[in-house]
């Protein structure tokens, strides 16, 4: 490659790390490591509307854990700072005004008001209302104002946008690394809205000047993106800018809905997607509870056989059925989403996070006992391989392996339980010292849940005797086969304990934090079995 090659991971801090985006962080870091370049990170906070406090740090702390830490970032290595949006924010004016002074953008005035009005004109007409070269000479824009009228309506403090001027009757044939020669239309094309007169620029414009300045050489994001290609090349031609290389990810899928739907050591668990779903369905649509129920239910039950029993029927389907077929299909297929680990029960966060704002919690990975070389590695493996049978890589490996050509296009299943395969290839290759402390820090957090007695004693403690910890483990690896099949150390915890717990505790060597421990953990079996 001609010049040094500078990648991006730029998330917006709007709420926990998804495990989407830690794998495209993990593609951009893999791709500047395999090339001798540099993986730097931004942050996107130009909406400041949907800023999370502590996201930022979250993002933080994330790729730390998972071994994949930039480079450069907010307050290390800003080469090219500032790496928050929201502190460049004086730099986008100047760019927005040399594309309205090029011709390649222009001001609208139109009012929210007046936007509504003309896109239930449209609706009424059976038509779809867009922003674009058909009539953008027919609103309130300044390419049909004078300058001078334009001038005093900005001076008089009337809101405004800056919108690009899509070209006309143009077909753009871009290259995508993964996806090959793209086409679009640019009569299809909306007119993007670039710049506010609150002086905040849209991710669009924000994004570009920011991967220019910062001499971003190829950007690596995800499918969901690729309808914003045109007008990002197009924005680079405005400026007379040489545009970075494209690859667009595959989406992550969400996983298999049978497994979860016929899941044989439950036989119950149906019913506990039909409340789930209920509940979720009922939060935005005012419909009946019980008749709500009773059709989740039918369509739950059908679905696993034939997925067609949810394609809509608009001459025979009431707007009830229509709404949960939708619902349903939105919530069983497609892009695997933030809600899908607290419906299906598996983590989608690399590690805990905590809503400052709602005080809601949610596991992560880390918390769920994986070990970061697991996520790294199961990630890789979503939408990429190097072509042999090989499914365990170190980070060294991988990053000598990969190739942003081997990307699928097609979108990667997520698979909770072959991840858990992943981790436990790991866990036995684990020491057992290191096996003694991570399985004491799970006892003590059981421990804490439970509210028992010396709870801070034993949470403050528990490196104090690892000995307790390797007897642990060598009965978890003589039934290795439980953590195969439930991921939940504590769980599982109890359950290989159970088995030996009067050997455990009668050995000499245990100290008092050690036998504060177990004296829990029994108390806690003693309970489980007498349910």
């Amino acid at each position: 490659m001609s010049k040094q090659v500078r990648v991006r991971f730029a998330p917006s801090p709007t709420g926990p790390l998804h495990i989407g985006g830690v794998r495209t962080a993990l593609f951009n870091y893999l791709f500047a490591k395999k090339n001798n370049g540099v993986f730097y990170l931004r942050i996107e906070d130009t909406d400041q509307t949907r800023f999370v406090p502590g996201a930022e740090a979250y993002i933080m702390e994330a790729l730390e854990w998972l071994g994949i830490a930039p480079e450069e970032t907010v307050g290390k290595n800003e080469k090219f700072g500032p790496y928050r949006q929201s502190d460049r924010a004086a730099l986008y004016q100047q760019y927005a005004d040399q594309l309205i002074n090029s011709g390649w953008a222009y001001y609208a005035f139109d009012t929210p008001e007046a936007l509504d009005a003309h896109r239930k004109q449209h609706e009424a007409e059976g038509k779809t209302f867009i922003y674009n070269h058909h009539n953008r000479e027919k609103l309130d824009t300044s390419l049909v104002i004078s300058a001078d009228e334009v001038s005093k309506r900005i001076a008089n403090g009337e809101h405004y946008v800056i919108r690009f001027k899509t070209p006309v009757d143009e077909t753009l044939h871009l290259k995508d690394i993964i996806r090959g020669d793209v086409k679009f239309e640019t009569n299809l094309l909306d007119d993007k809205v670039l710049f506010k007169s609150d002086g905040m620029p849209t991710y669009h414009l924000a994004n570009i000047v920011d991967d220019h300045l910062m001499e971003t050489s190829h950007v690596i994001r995800g499918e969901e993106w690729l309808p914003s290609m045109p007008l990002h090349v197009l924005l680079y031609r405005a400026f007379g800018w040489d545009a970075p290389e494209f690859a667009h990810l595959p989406l992550i899928l969400k996983p298999d809905i049978k497994s979860f739907l016929t899941n044989k050591n439950n036989p119950n668990q149906i019913d506990s997607f039909v409340k789930m779903y209920t509940k979720d369905f009922l939060e935005k649509n005012i419909f009946n509870e019980k008749e709500t129920e009773n059709k989740i239910k039918f369509y739950l039950e059908k679905v696993v056989d034939s997925p067609k029993v949810l394609n809509i029927d608009k001459e025979k389907d009431s707007i009830h059925e229509k709404e949960i077929k939708t619902f349903i299909k939105k919530s069983l297929f497609g892009k695997l989403s933030k809600r899908d680990g607290d419906r299906l029960g598996f983590p989608v966060f690399p590690i805990e996070w905590k809503d400052l704002n709602s005080n809601n919690y949610s596991k992560g990975y880390k918390e769920s006992g994986f070990y970061p070389e697991t996520v790294i590695n199961f990630l890789a493996l979503l939408g990429w391989n190097d072509g042999t049978e090989q499914e365990i890589f170190s980070l060294e490996e991988l990053i000598e392996k990969f190739d942003l050509t081997r990307v699928h296009k097609a979108g990667a299943k997520f698979d909770p339980e072959k991840n858990k395969w992943f981790n436990h290839q790991y866990l036995v290759k684990q020491n057992d010292a290191d096996l003694a402390y991570i399985f004491q820090k799970n006892l003590a957090k059981i421990i804490q849940t439970l509210g028992k007695e010396k709870i801070d004693q034993i949470s403050n403690n528990y490196r104090i005797n690892t000995d307790l910890g390797l007897q642990i483990i060598n009965e978890a690896k003589n039934n290795i086969e439980l953590i195969i099949q439930n991921n939940d150390l504590g769980f599982q915890l109890k359950k290989v304990a159970e088995s030996n717990i009067d050997k455990i505790t009668n050995n000499q060597i245990i100290n008092s934090v050690a036998y504060s421990i177990m004296n829990s953990l029994k108390n806690m079996i003693q309970k489980n079995s007498k349910k």
